[in-house]
């Protein structure tokens, strides 16, 4: 009996440090955790939440898409991506890379180190009337003779193929000047909102309606 006595005691003494918070930290179930005055401190700011007017919350409702592009270097597909995260569109936007501007390839032969066989090489161009000079700008690729320049690198191959159907070898196509990378961003579900504040920013000047699609109720 004593020790039943003794145990109740103990129970009574816990459940008293308990209900007066003393223990908060050390069982992680605070004694007043449910009651009203902790709900409302928990709240953020409930003083600043205010109802949507009609206008904001018909805008909510819309959904258009939008892009921005062709982007034409790295910095600037950086920049307009920096833009939209600090307009409110960070995880909203889908990047694509599209087909470089600019780049230069080029119909070529092979290494020419040899100056017996390179002379050959300018004899039977000269004999089929193919126009050729010498590559220059690629040091580690010299000597070497340029048969044709072309803007894209699949005018370059289609060119290689047709001068190997006339049983021309040892040519390869080479890049004489590297494309700039260009980029385009889309912003597939953009609400009435968030596409207001994209098209004032001075730095998504440009972003206008996808090609593909249009404005259509949520």
């Amino acid at each position: 009996m004593r020790i039943v006595v003794l145990v109740l005691l103990a129970l009574n003494a816990v459940f008293f440090a308990w209900s007066r918070g003393w223990l908060d930290t050390v069982t992680g179930l605070p004694a007043e955790g449910g009651r009203e005055p902790q709900r409302l401190a928990a709240q953020a700011h409930p003083e600043h939440i205010q109802p949507l007017a009609a206008s904001a919350a018909t805008a909510l409702a819309q959904r258009s898409c939008l892009e921005l592009g062709p982007l034409e270097g790295e910095a600037a597909f950086a920049a307009a991506q920096a833009a939209l995260k600090a307009a409110g569109a960070e995880g909203q936007w889908q990047g694509s890379e599209l087909p470089g501007l600019g780049g230069v390839w080029a119909v070529a032969t092979i290494k020419l180190t040899d100056p017996e066989f390179r002379a050959r090489k300018e004899a039977t161009y000269k004999q089929m009337r193919l126009a050729y000079e010498p590559l220059k700008g690629l040091p580690d690729e010299q000597p070497s003779f340029v048969l044709s320049q072309h803007a894209s690198e699949a005018e370059a191959v289609a060119a290689r193929a047709a001068l190997d159907k006339r049983n021309l070898k040892g040519l390869r196509v080479l890049a004489l000047k590297a494309p700039v990378p260009r980029h385009s961003l889309v912003i597939p579900q953009a609400d009435g909102l968030l596409a207001a504040k994209l098209k004032a920013a001075p730095a998504l000047a440009g972003l206008r309606a996808c090609a593909t699609a249009a404005s259509a109720p949520a």
